[in-house]
């Protein structure tokens, strides 16, 4: 089995080989997990440190992360116009789009409301299609220089004072798809998913600016906002099931954790308390993997 994952990203490996490998499907959470805001927001990330910690300079970034995340959303992914008609994933629409050339379409002037028929849903798909391509091209395509410097400047300094929490969750995602200096490109045979509580177009623009757009594309991103986590996980492994897929849930919340026990998946409980033993600097791949192999080996030998 060693020799099967550099293969695989080489493009080398034979058709047994590539079956012999498990398909890993990685289900994360984001706030509280991947990123942190609420509790920057609310002070109880500085609060678990005892004082150790600023709680005005906490509050001040969450609030800041709070203004950008509005600003993209309603200068550049039509948020004031779709908030009201969440869907649970990006593709929700497709069938709806005829996939007209957007590249001239006048968003403004195509008179997009209620009620949420045929026409309107068309309108939306294209909205979904743009927003697609937007997460496609990064930030970088996207914003002016000065915004994203201001970007640039506020992910350093949170990542800073949370002691790496973003960057070294970003690079777990990294290493789940099997990327690396060595091994730059992604390993096949592994997928991350984001399934947040959040709505969907503010989970979007977070995913760009917390910089996880080049670890789950955007449509592994799925809102649980009116489904339920447990509804989502469902979509997911209909989306990737086989007889050699492996899912692993990673989150800080009691709704991933029941829906994760009910698909009988590993369940991976991330806190922000210092002493945790789940968290940012310090969760890795091999506690990852150590999670799955209980859950699945005890599957096999049950089988």
């Amino acid at each position: 089995m060693d020799e099967v994952v550099p293969a695989l990203a080489t493009g080398e490996a034979s058709s047994d080989a590539v079956k012999e490998q498990p398909l890993k499907v990685y289900i994360w959470d984001m706030d509280e997990t991947l990123i942190l805001l609420k509790s920057l927001l609310d002070g109880s990330y500085a609060g678990a440190f005892d004082g150790l910690k600023d709680r005005e300079k906490s509050v001040e970034i969450g609030k800041r992360w709070e203004n950008l995340i509005l600003e993209l959303c309603d200068e550049h992914f039509f948020y004031e116009e779709i908030e009201n008609y969440n869907e649970p994933y990006l593709n929700a629409l497709n069938e709806y789009d005829d996939g007209r050339d957007l590249t001239s379409y006048d968003f403004e002037a195509d008179c997009f409301s209620s009620p949420y028929d045929d026409v309107n849903k068309k309108k939306l798909a294209y909205r979904q299609r743009a927003i697609r391509e937007k997460y496609a091209k990064g930030l970088e395509k996207i914003l002016d220089q000065h915004m994203v410097k201001v970007w640039n400047d506020l992910y350093n300094l949170t990542d800073k004072y949370t002691d790496g929490w973003l960057s070294s969750a970003h690079k777990l995602l990294e290493e789940a798809l099997g990327k690396s200096a060595a091994t730059p490109t992604t390993n096949s045979s592994s997928i991350n998913c984001i399934v947040t509580s959040g709505s969907l177009i503010p989970s979007l623009a977070k995913c760009l600016l917390y910089r996880l757009n080049d670890v789950v594309s955007s449509e592994n991103v799925y809102s649980s906002w009116e489904v339920g986590k447990l509804q989502c996980f469902k979509w997911i492994k209909e989306r990737f099931d086989g007889p050699n897929v492996r899912f692993c849930v990673i989150g800080d919340g009691h709704e991933e954790c029941s829906a994760a026990q009910v698909m009988k998946w590993p369940f991976i409980k991330i806190e922000f308390q210092p002493d945790a033993p789940h968290r940012f600097p310090g969760l890795d791949m091999a506690t990852v993997q150590t999670y799955m192999d209980v859950i699945y080996e005890s599957s096999s030998k049950d089988g």
